[in-house]
């Protein structure tokens, strides 16, 4: 019941945080797709650059979030902006990495083939390529984004708000109440984020390929 009352409370601003901490993840989330996904399309032509960058993602996934976020407080100072900035660093290298492994996984036979059926270059995009890769480049917004979601709450260190706050303020008060209101909401929209986009990785898997993974997981 104290948990409910907390929530009920207006001057708690459940709502309001609820707000800001899916601003927070839900734009960090849609740049971090938009870069990674380009990016990945752009080094998926030039081994050296994919090396460069892969072994970048590789690097910048190694580093603590609370480094990232502190990084960028001299250069933007603390709230919202230096928060989004350090979980789109965050979240770009597996979708980065899926969207380049999915491109180069692309058997070249099959654009040669769709070529000498004359298809023009958009058509192979759509209707051979982005088919092909689109399982994999879900997969990866799948990780980043659960990954993006449970580790904004740090944000509140540098001001970024959220349910972060929640659990700051109930460390630093020991108001367990709080703490534990906080640590659950984020439990429960991560929870929420991985089960949707479950789903959409499956519902965007090609019937072919579903049969293939039915019979591998057969076999093995």
């Amino acid at each position: 019941m104290a948990y409910l009352n907390f929530i009920l409370d207006p001057k708690n601003d459940f709502l309001g945080k609820t707000s800001q901490y899916l601003q927070l993840c839900g734009v960090s989330i849609v740049v971090a797709i938009l870069i990674g996904v380009l990016l990945g399309a752009l080094v998926s032509r030039n081994a050296v650059l994919a090396f460069v960058a892969i072994n970048l993602s590789g690097l910048m996934r190694a580093i603590p979030i609370i480094a990232v976020l502190l990084i960028f407080v001299p250069i933007l100072g603390l709230g919202f902006t230096p928060s989004i900035i350090a979980l789109i660093v965050l979240g770009i290298p597996p979708i980065l990495i899926n969207t380049y492994t999915g491109i180069r996984g692309i058997d070249p036979a099959m654009i040669d083939a769709a070529k000498g059926m004359g298809m023009t270059a958009l058509q192979i995009a759509t209707r051979i390529q982005a088919p092909l890769v689109l399982p994999l480049v879900a997969a990866g917004v799948r990780t980043s984004a659960v990954q993006i979601v449970a580790t904004a709450t740090l944000a509140a260190f540098i001001g970024g708000g959220g349910y972060g706050d929640y659990i700051v303020d109930g460390i630093n008060v020991f108001n367990y109440t709080e703490l534990i209101v906080g640590a659950v909401a984020v439990a429960i929209l991560a929870i929420v984020v991985e089960v949707f986009m479950s789903w959409l990785q499956r519902t965007l898997t090609p019937a072919g390929l579903k049969v293939q993974e039915q019979v591998a997981v057969a076999k093995a």
